[in-house]
């Protein structure tokens, strides 16, 4: 078996456009080229190719179409999820500490109230509930996170939504999940989801918020009226038609993909675990996704690891891509109580359906023989001291 040249470790920043995908966008950017708020001719041919993507997702999301709005990317959804909620019913939104910071941000920055986590990275449900008060409109759960791949029990928190402030809609970050749990699942338990095309094989520039009819959402962009005045802009009718046919294969490969990749995760995790002395897992496999092998290997920091795996082939990262060259711990450990120390030799390799055997014997090659380099050069400036 050759090895690769690049092994690509890092699907949670971002995934390879699926062929499919890409084969289906292209005609948009040539002979179907129209504008589908027109109404002649070229203008419908472009209505039409939106109108079946709307009714592809629709169908990987187990709603209605009228239910589905095209955004520009999954932080506009999450935006358009809280600020068009908070706009429409004013109150006040509540969420995790350690949620994406398109959700975080916005929640904490209107105001809003943020809770804590257990040590995996879930939403302490008992918290939760302590800040929930007649006074609170939307609630936003991520159903995985993006750093450590914790999967959130949404149930139960739709539960405690229920429970303490039965007027405020739930509101679910669900860009890292789309690839690993059926999302008609999880639509069926909120009121707004958020995706996020290139997550899951789309291009980028492109996602999509689930809004429940019934829900008046306050637009967050104005001006054309698109997406029955929910969000004005020009469509990406490229991107749409590419995201839908994205999700369509994700969501009809999914079962073979997930027992496929974790396997590929497991081979991965478990050599390093024997190679690397100290090494953790952050979160037990058993609650997190199959894509997902976030460890912290002590007597490393980060972004020397991740300097010496680039240079010899291996993609990864510390934590999220947006937050990527800060040289704090992520607030994510923060959140779930990881020490300082050993936060800051974490790294974050997720696997996808683009990965191979092959990459997993280049990373397992890299990674021990890169953390061994690091650690001798930190032995070597202590005796020179």
């Amino acid at each position: 078996m050759s090895t690769p040249t690049v092994a690509y470790l890092d699907h949670a920043a971002t995934t390879p456009v699926r062929p499919e995908a890409l084969e289906a966008m292209l005609p948009f950017y040539g002979a179907r080229f129209g504008n589908p708020s027109g109404s002649h001719r070229v203008a419908r041919d472009a209505r039409r190719a939106v109108d079946e993507a709307r009714d592809v997702v629709a169908g990987c999301l187990g709603c209605r179409p009228s239910e589905v709005v095209f955004t520009g990317c999954g932080t506009e959804a999450d935006s358009l999820a809280i600020l068009g909620v908070l706009r429409a019913r004013g109150g006040v939104a509540v969420c995790p500490s350690v949620e994406h910071h398109a959700v975080l941000d916005v929640v904490s920055h209107s105001g809003g109230r943020v809770v804590g986590v257990d040590r995996f990275g879930r939403v302490d449900l008992d918290a939760l509930g302590a800040a929930l008060d007649p006074a609170v409109t939307v609630v936003s759960v991520m159903a995985v996170n993006n750093e450590v791949g914790a999967i959130t029990d949404l149930a139960a928190v739709a539960a405690v939504v229920r429970r303490h402030a039965p007027n405020a809609l739930l509101h679910t970050d669900a860009v890292q999940a789309a690839t690993w749990i059926d999302l008609r699942t999880l639509a069926g338990m909120v009121d707004l989801l958020s995706l996020s095309a290139h997550k899951f094989g789309g291009p980028k520039g492109v996602g999509v918020l689930y809004v429940r009819n019934g829900i008046a959402l306050e637009p967050i962009l104005r001006g054309g009226g698109q997406e029955h005045e929910r969000r004005s802009g020009t469509h990406n009718v490229a991107g749409i038609v590419a995201m839908a046919e994205a999700l369509r294969l994700t969501d009809e490969r999914r079962t073979d993909d997930v027992a496929r990749i974790r396997m590929l995760r497991d081979r991965l995790v478990d050599g390093v675990l024997a190679a690397v002395e100290g090494a953790v897992e952050t979160v037990p496999r058993n609650v997190k996704i199959a894509g997902s092998a976030h460890m912290c290997l002590p007597g490393v920091d980060s972004e020397s690891l991740l300097f010496l795996l680039d240079d010899a082939g291996v993609c990864a990262s510390a934590a999220s891509a947006c937050a990527s060259g800060a040289m704090e711990p992520s607030h994510v450990l923060a959140g779930m109580g990881v020490s300082r120390e050993r936060a800051l030799g974490a790294v974050r390799l997720t696997v996808g359906y683009t990965t191979t055997d092959a990459d997993i014997d280049h990373a397992l090659q890299v990674i021990p023989a890169a953390v061994e380099r690091i650690r001798s050069r930190a032995v070597g400036r202590g005796a020179a001291s």
